[in-house]
């Protein structure tokens, strides 16, 4: 810094407000009445200038003060993402929504209270600094140029920039304050602000500010803090307050009852409910948004997969959304030094961020592990065995895992279920025993067949004594015999079935129990409930047929995917009768123990049969089962509503403006990006002009500590005292450029300090109004800054020089001048503007900016006039060409 402070020095010098008096030759030499300044000194000579030279001068400080307002607007955006580094810190949050507790992030600090503190400073830190610096640099003397820069400062804010703002916004679009009662609130304070200024320079105490009058001053900036932040609570409702109600710790209304207290149970649309309510309402706007960019997408690439959808509408969700004001006031000063924008970093945000959302989910689905039995161990490999009666015999198989080597053996025995032994299977025992090397050992058990219709039964084969290894996981298995003499009852094998929308087809089981005998076919049919047809799934109806000795068909089901992210609808399917198709039955007469023979097809009838053959037919024929009505509940994917809770928390484009290394900040120094939307598209030749002529800066400020080194507060005092710096050269080289030309520091101050301060706001109120979705960024955070520059500007510079003064037994002389007329032009023009602001939320216009294309030029035009009348009226009464106070 001082290298380039040094540099500076050699062209730059100071100079009084006052200008000298004009010799009546205005070609003759001219003496300066100039001074050294805080940092920079004169330039000598000051006496017998001539008149080509006062011009050279006067370019150079010209081109000089624009090059700082370069370099400090460069190392502002250093401290606004140390304070978006700051200002975004997150919380756990339990938010009561629907009856039943959801856990969100949320940020710490209050949207409106970093707002009207941390990045008011931040936007103002260059207006607020030079107050303060240069009442020090003149022994705690009044200037002209701070407060000056602050009202003019607050004055094209107000009506410039609000001016181009309203006129940006496309024909036919509206942008309106989401925030209505901060608005207000802010909009009131910045207007008392500078009424403030007049009773306290003209009022009060005409000609002195008084100790208190400093200390009240910049009082007024917590109080508007806070009155800001309960109209953005709702807290305070006076309603409830004259009945006794209170606030409890979690910010809800209540109503003492004794000892106790009653939650009021407020709707939406209340004028007060829990403040934690209004997180949860931003997390699932922001989920709603998320999935319908998510659907659109898939609609516009159906080729592409679904990793890559997603990580597309990650990018749409951060460009689209709301921004902090320190994003879009570092991605102005990046356009206009050659940086580029964020589109490439929001690219590679969005895939980091979706890279590691996956690796998260994925390592929670892992995280359930089965625990095994160290060394060798042996289990049955399967552990199930579905068999026909009339089989014979079947192997069961065991193996030994682990290490191979030395011999073992494991002993194995049959135990009854509702199968019994002798009757439907013959018991079995024995000992297996595995040589060096031997992995797997097969025994044989046999199954019992008869010509009786019964249900299907199973038993249990299990491992037991084990030598040379120990048990290991399964060591029981399941035998089931399923009877062939019958054709089997058909029904599904529960009730109820939950899948997710992102399944696609659903295998719909349906099973066949009591029997596999036969050809049988199912008739089914889908049924809407709350899941309709053609919308959440694909209605279906036919039949499933069941080949001889097939106990299990699978009906497809087809979800129709919408990726909604709370979907709960319900469908039902529905089994018909099941029908035989042709074949012959024998059984055994308990009475006479006879074989009897049956042909069964649908052309025959049971009543056209004799008693006992009938008998036989009917016994023999599919049933339906118990369950013949499936639900099908549809819900979103899991996998889907987490990777979506975890992407819309990290959907915050704002936090790519942090940097953390010096590796990473020299990099970006160092770079020229192009200045398009396109993260691809090379830099243009404009691009690299910028980027040339302000490279010295940011090389300069790329020394600053990066935002990732003490959670941003490093750098945020780091860039702090540097823009101080920069400040105080700024103040010196603006008295001098006036003085060289014969220019009033005051209008110095309002005109040129003012301009040159505010024009990376314009820039990024600009794009703030087009962008966002309400205008609460471009409009709200104007106001407030403007009472913060009072307040904090004003407030501490004028409170220090008369602690100072009254210390020494003297008073601090302020004289109202030109201030005061300054600020009765700017509180008269304001109070117009923010009426004409609040009018257009009319519903012939609908908001604050934007509108018919009439309206929109009428508001830009009476905007910009205001200032134009400003500008004129205070530089007037400045020179003394109309009265002032």
């Amino acid at each position: 810094m001082r290298p380039a402070l040094a540099a500076l020095a050699a062209c730059c010098v100071v100079a009084r407000a006052e200008p000298p008096p004009r010799p009546a030759n205005s070609s003759a030499p001219r003496v300066l009445a100039c001074a050294d300044g805080v940092v920079l000194p004169a330039w000598q000579p000051l006496e017998d200038v001539p008149t080509y030279e006062i011009a050279y001068r006067g370019v150079i400080y010209f081109v000089a003060l624009m090059y700082l307002f370069i370099g400090v607007s460069i190392v502002s955006d250093r401290f606004m993402a140390a304070i978006e580094v700051i200002t975004s810190r997150e919380k756990e949050v339990r938010v009561r929504r629907n009856g039943s507790e959801q856990i969100v992030v949320v940020r710490v600090w209050n949207e409106t209270v970093a707002n009207l503190t941390l990045m008011a400073l931040g936007s103002s830190a260059p207006e607020i600094l030079l107050s303060v610096i240069e009442i020090a640099g003149k022994n705690f003397e009044a200037g002209d140029l701070g407060p000056g820069t602050i009202v003019g400062s607050a004055a094209y804010n107000l009506f410039v920039i609000m001016a181009i703002c309203v006129a940006v916004i496309p024909d036919g679009e509206v942008r309106k304050i989401k925030h209505l009662r901060v608005f207000l609130v802010t909009a009131t304070w910045s207007i008392f602000a500078y009424v403030w200024l007049y009773l306290i320079l003209a009022v009060i105490s005409p000609s002195e500010v008084e100790v208190w009058e400093g200390a009240v001053t910049f009082l007024f900036f917590p109080a508007t803090v806070l009155t800001a932040y309960i109209a953005d609570r709702r807290l305070l409702v006076y309603k409830y307050l004259k009945k006794g109600y209170r606030v409890n710790e979690r910010g809800v209304i209540v109503e003492a009852e004794g000892d106790g207290s009653v939650e009021l149970a407020l709707k939406p649309g209340d004028d007060c409910y829990a403040s934690d309510d209004e997180e949860g309402k931003e997390i699932e706007k922001s989920r709603k948004e998320y999935v319908s960019v998510l659907r659109d997408l898939r609609r516009q690439h159906p080729e592409e997969d679904l990793d890559t959808v997603e990580r597309l509408a990650l990018e749409t969700l951060m460009s689209r959304g709301p921004k902090s004001r320190a994003f879009y006031r570092v991605a102005a000063t990046r356009k206009m030094t050659g940086g580029g924008d964020f589109s490439r970093k929001i690219s590679e945000r969005a895939q980091s961020d979706l890279s590691e959302v996956k690796a998260e989910l994925q390592r929670r689905g892992s995280n359930t592990l089965s625990i095994e039995p160290r060394g060798p161990n042996f289990r049955f490999d399967p552990d199930h065995y579905t068999v026909f009666e009339n089989c014979g015999s079947f192997e069961v198989h065991v193996v030994r895992a682990g290490d191979p080597g030395g011999e073992a053996s494991v002993q194995y025995s049959t135990d009854d279920g509702t199968a019994e032994a002798g009757s439907d299977y013959i018991a079995a025992q024995g000992t297996l025993v595995f040589k060096p090397g031997e992995v797997e050992k097969t025994f044989q058990v046999q199954v019992i067949d008869d010509d009786v219709f019964e249900e299907d039964e199973h038993f249990y084969v299990r491992l037991s004594s084990p030598k040379g290894a120990v048990l290991g996981n399964p060591s029981t298995a399941t035998v089931v015999i399923l009877d062939d003499d019958h054709s089997g009852m058909f029904s599904f094998p529960q009730r109820d079935f939950e899948l997710t929308e992102s399944v696609g087809t659903y295998d719909l089981r349906v099973t066949r129990t009591a029997g596999a005998r036969g050809k049988v076919r199912v008739p089914y049919w889908t049924e809407d409930g709350t899941a309709k047809g053609g919308v959440q799934y694909e209605t279906a109806q036919g039949h499933v047929v069941f080949e001889n000795n097939e106990t299990e068909k699978f009906i497809p089901i087809h979800i129709i995917e919408e990726d909604s992210y709370e979907k709960d609808v319900l469908l039902y399917v529905n089994l018909g009768e099941p029908e035989l198709l042709g074949e012959v039955f024998e059984t055994i007469l308990p009475e006479t123990s006879a074989r009897l023979s049956v042909k069964f097809s649908p052309v025959n009838h049971l009543a056209t049969l004799p008693e006992q053959e009938a008998a036989v037919a009917l016994m023999g024929l599919p049933k339906a089962g118990d369950i013949t009505r499936a639900q099908l509940r549809i819900k979103e994917s899991k996998e889907f509503k987490n990777t979506v809770d975890k992407l819309v928390q990290r959907a915050n484009a704002s936090i790519i403006i942090g940097t953390s290394s010096w590796k990473e900040q020299f990099t970006e120094a160092l770079t020229v990006s192009s200045g398009s939307d396109d993260p691809d598209a090379p830099a243009s030749v404009m691009d690299y002009v910028l980027h040339f002529v302000t490279v010295f800066w940011k090389i300069i400020f790329a020394f600053v500590p990066p935002t990732d080194i003490g959670g941003g507060y490093v750098c945020f005092v780091v860039s702090i005292i540097c823009i101080g710096l920069v400040t105080a050269v700024i103040g010196d080289v603006a008295s001098h450029f006036g003085c060289t030309l014969g220019i009033k520091d005051s209008v110095t101050a309002i005109v040129f300090v003012a301009l040159g301060t505010s024009i990376p706001d314009t820039f990024a109120s600009k794009v703030a109004a087009i962008q966002d979705k309400h205008a609460d960024a471009s409009v709200g955070n104007v106001t407030g800054s403007n009472a913060v520059n009072v307040f904090l500007g004003i407030g501490v510079a004028w409170t220090v020089a008369a602690i100072v003064h009254w210390s020494n037994g003297e008073t601090f002389h302020v004289d109202p001048g030109n201030l005061a007329f300054s600020v009765t032009m700017f509180c008269t023009e304001a109070a117009l503007a923010v009426l004409v602001l609040v009018l257009r939320r009319r519903k012939s216009i609908g908001g604050e900016l934007g509108g018919p294309r009439r309206m929109k030029i009428i508001t830009s035009m009476f905007l910009f006039s205001l200032w134009l009348i400003y500008l004129t009226m205070s530089t007037l009464e400045a020179y003394e060409l109309i009265p002032g106070f």
